[in-house]
């Protein structure tokens, strides 16, 4: 499943800096893949040569399938915009790294673009054949990954509270107390309703969470540490159940996907 996400979600760089050295191994379709690509990615995920092998016949084959998306200079101009307020940075500083890094503006544009073509190819082709999971999909699946679902059985924390919400997401931002109480406190995971646990659970030792509305105040937690551990009761985890269902079928779907273009492309070994 790791290598299909490494495809799906865009992070097999090397495939542009492999240099053409080494002669051509394979041709997916009129597409070669060189000897030197098949090395640095077999180096770059500690693979096998097989393994680098298919991984770069999936690469052509994806190609292929993306010939006829297209994506126009609005939606660039708006990924680029997405990226640049991410980073909280403006476009003209975003130009300026990336020329010092060795990037022109219109080949980093152009990688983009590049990866717009994916997102599209992988809704299309992909996330657009797997239904909704039913009630009794999701339980199958949660009694065949119970060791996925195991969390803490009690959090550690620091309760932080005030009436006004300006003052606690002050404190937030300063660590200033003024107005702010606070007190340490155990919560156990069983008891918190399932809102609260995933945003404990996602948390990090050290941080705090956002604030949330208590009625008569405003609460941020910070976590301390966990202790214990206990399986999360299926109602609890139906979220995380569901998001790894959905990472499955999609892996799955993905490698049934290239299969079947597989069986009919025109691939030759040049070279083994």
């Amino acid at each position: 499943m790791k290598k299909l996400i490494l495809i799906g979600l865009l992070t097999l760089l090397t495939f542009s800096q492999a240099k053409m050295v080494d002669g051509v191994a394979v041709i997916v379709e009129g597409e070669a893949i060189t000897t030197a690509e098949i090395r640095a990615i077999k180096k770059q995920l500690h693979i096998s040569k097989q393994e680098a092998i298919d991984l770069l016949i999936q690469d052509r084959l994806q190609k292929v399938a993306m010939k006829d998306i297209k994506v126009s200079d609005d939606e660039v101009d708006s990924k680029v915009e997405k990226i640049a307020a991410q980073n909280k940075i403006s476009i003209k500083k975003m130009q300026k790294v990336l020329k010092q890094q060795g990037t022109s503006w219109s080949k980093y544009r152009a990688s983009i673009k590049q990866s717009i073509k994916k997102e599209h190819f992988y809704r299309q082709k992909v996330i657009s054949t797997i239904s909704e999971p039913t009630e009794d999909q999701l339980k199958i699946f949660y009694d065949n990954h119970k060791k996925e679902f195991v969390i803490p059985s009690s959090l550690s924390l620091i309760e932080y509270s005030s009436k006004s919400e300006e003052s606690l997401k002050k404190f937030l931002q300063t660590k200033k107390r003024k107005n702010i109480k606070s007190k340490k406190i155990k919560k156990y995971t069983k008891k918190l309703n399932p809102t609260l646990l995933g945003s404990l659970l996602s948390t990090p030792k050290g941080s705090f969470t956002r604030p949330f509305n208590a009625g008569d105040r405003y609460i941020s937690y910070k976590v301390l540490s966990t202790q214990g551990k206990v399986n999360m009761p299926f109602e609890s985890s139906k979220s995380m159940v569901t998001a790894k269902w959905r990472q499955q079928q999609q892996a799955q779907a993905l490698k049934d996907y290239f299969q079947k273009m597989k069986t009919n492309a025109n691939i030759k070994v040049i070279r083994k």
